[in-house]
């Protein structure tokens, strides 16, 4: 018996022993590991799944393994600082997928009432508007609507199309540094529906984010989520 194992054999809870044998296999494997199935670890310690679940769900609340939908249970990559928004790009990256988008509209519009006030602009006044289809591992995820000022981005639709809408701002010094977001769950529209596979009414979640750079605002976008192929995590930092 290795040393593990007689520390295993020590504690007196089942979940304790699993959570602290899945502990020291982490220890030397790199982000994105598959870490041991619930079957897996079930079999070794002849313990209903339940116990297994208490026991992962602990090291993914310290941010040891991390729950990705559709594929399994792997070892989290580093958290970034507290605060930090992330691109969709980034965030798939970060999950092990391949990020892909489609641009189904490309524009320059007037702002409506709605995105002036938003952006702080007047209504009328020129916005970019960049709506995608966006897919990780060739699974549809989300559409996404985007309004960007047009007097911060001159020229934004003459020179091609960014992978990233945050690399492509952070390369005009106005990389957004924090957000005011609204989450809600609704019932997907028509149009939702068809492009996100989905039935008329299913439900999405709904993300509406007001970006800034500084006191200036960038960027502010509607995305509709499918809830069974992404989940939202958010980093928080002290409470008072």
């Amino acid at each position: 018996m290795d040393t593990v194992d007689v520390r295993l054999a020590e504690s007196g809870l089942k979940h304790v022993q699993v959570r602290e044998y899945v502990r020291s296999l982490l220890a030397e494997a790199p982000p994105g590991a598959a870490a041991p199935s619930e079957r897996e670890l079930v079999a070794r310690f002849g313990v209903a799944r339940m116990t297994v679940r208490q026991a992962l769900d602990v090291l993914v609340t310290e941010g040891l393994l991390e729950r990705v939908p559709g594929r399994g249970t792997f070892v989290a990559h580093p958290r970034r600082r507290v605060g930090r928004l992330s691109s969709y790009t980034e965030d798939m990256k970060v999950r092990g997928l391949l990020p892909e988008s489609q641009t189904l509209v490309a524009r320059r519009e007037q702002a409506g009432p709605g995105v002036a006030r938003a952006l702080d602009i007047s209504p009328g006044d020129a916005v970019i508007h960049w709506k995608r289809l966006r897919r990780a591992d060739q699974q549809v995820v989300c559409i996404e609507d985007a309004y960007l000022n047009e007097v911060l981005l001159p020229g934004f639709l003459q020179s091609g199309m960014p992978t990233s809408l945050y690399d492509a701002l952070d390369e005009r010094g106005l990389r957004p540094t924090w957000a005011e977001d609204a989450i809600s769950a609704d019932g997907a529209t028509a149009d939702e529906a068809a492009l996100l596979e989905l039935q008329p009414g299913a439900p999405v979640l709904h993300l509406s984010r007001r970006a800034l750079c500084g006191d200036k605002v960038v960027n502010v976008s509607r995305t509709a989520f499918r809830p069974d192929r992404f989940t939202m995590f958010v980093q928080l930092g002290d409470l008072v």
